[in-house]
């Protein structure tokens, strides 16, 4: 990465600056704490999922199994922007580093090509969950799963890295600002000193791709779902579908939503504080709003975060009760050697 010494270039650059959002100082203050709060409800609700799935044997399926893998996804595609976000709300000078906004903005757009891979992986194992019931245990084995989650990171990491490291060695001049809060590469190819029509081709054709692929798929996964949900005689049978599968379609809705709003459509066309918006969306609150979807509408998931949190109850009451008397012991050990 260059920076060219042309007169509208900062002569001692050392990263670039991202505006964020705009207030007073009151107003960021009250913008940390609100989403510190959110970031904390999902590191807590994504972890209690993962906690859950783990120590609960009768979880220990492929689609339970996936779920974990996705909630810890979650963790780190919400741990990739929101901690450098809350520092920029108390910070003055508001900088990011040039190695920290490619690391940014790798690991950001890498970790949303892997959910897009984890939702559509998910949606098979639905529609082989319904519409393959006798075959599911044999086809859906745990060598298959255990492939699958592999190749939805590797394939989502792998996605963004010929990018990146094309963007790094271009050359910026000009202005080093960044309205956003996080590394986009639109703004980013911006400020380049020369306009690469081919990086922005390469851009404009790997964010659609995963889109399109993937949301093809899934959506011809759920239509297939949809059909043989409506041949069940029974009502209860429908409902019992439906509820297996009605949770990851909330979440696919939400996230594509979203992303689609954002990157469907030129970027131009798109004021900085919808941009803003938008990204906060599917970057912060789609990842709070998965674990309520998951364990609201799942029995065994509630039923094992419950059988968790007592666990972790008891946990924490022991731990407390241990502290106490070690407390106690200590302050009677010293009250006796005091009296000697």
């Amino acid at each position: 990465m260059k920076i060219s010494n042309t007169p509208n270039t900062t002569s001692n650059i050392t990263g670039f600056i991202l505006l964020g959002f705009p207030g007073s100082r009151e107003g960021h203050i009250f913008l940390f704490v609100l989403f510190s709060g959110a970031y904390l409800l999902t590191l807590m609700g994504n972890g209690s999922i993962i906690c859950a799935v783990c120590w609960d044997q009768r979880l220990h399926t492929p689609m339970y199994i996936l779920l974990a893998n996705f909630s810890f996804l979650e963790i780190c595609y919400v741990t990739s922007t929101v901690p450098n976000m809350l520092a920029n709300f108390l910070s003055d000078n508001k900088v990011i580093s040039f190695s920290g906004c490619f690391l940014q903005f790798y690991f950001f757009f890498s970790l949303g090509a892997t959910e897009s891979f984890f939702l559509a992986i998910m949606a098979f194992d639905r529609y082989l969950a319904i519409c393959r019931p006798l075959h599911y245990p044999t086809l859906m084995t745990g060598r298959l799963c255990s492939n699958l989650v592999v190749s939805c990171w590797v394939s989502g990491f792998l996605w963004f890295l010929i990018p990146i490291i094309i963007i790094s060695q271009m050359s910026f001049c000009g202005s080093r600002i960044i309205d956003h809060f996080l590394c986009d590469p639109s703004p980013l190819l911006a400020l380049t000193c020369k306009k690469a029509p081919v990086i922005e081709l390469v851009f404009s054709t790997l964010c659609p791709v995963p889109l399109i692929i993937l949301c093809s798929f899934i959506m011809g996964s759920y239509a297939l779902i949809l059909k043989a949900v409506f041949k069940v005689p029974s009502a209860a049978g429908r409902r019992k579908a439906f509820s297996t599968c009605g949770s990851h379609l909330a979440v696919v809705l939400l996230f594509y939503g979203s992303v689609v709003i954002m990157y469907g459509s030129p970027a131009s066309e798109h004021e900085a504080g919808m941009q803003k918006i938008v990204t906060l969306f599917y970057s912060v609150v789609t990842p709070l709003l998965n674990p309520v979807i998951y364990s609201l509408r799942n029995k065994d998931m509630k039923m094992a975060l419950q059988k968790f949190l007592r666990l972790l109850k008891v946990l924490i009451k022991n731990v407390l009760e241990q502290l106490e008397s070690k407390i106690v012991f200590n302050l009677f050990t010293n009250i006796h050697k005091n009296r000697i």
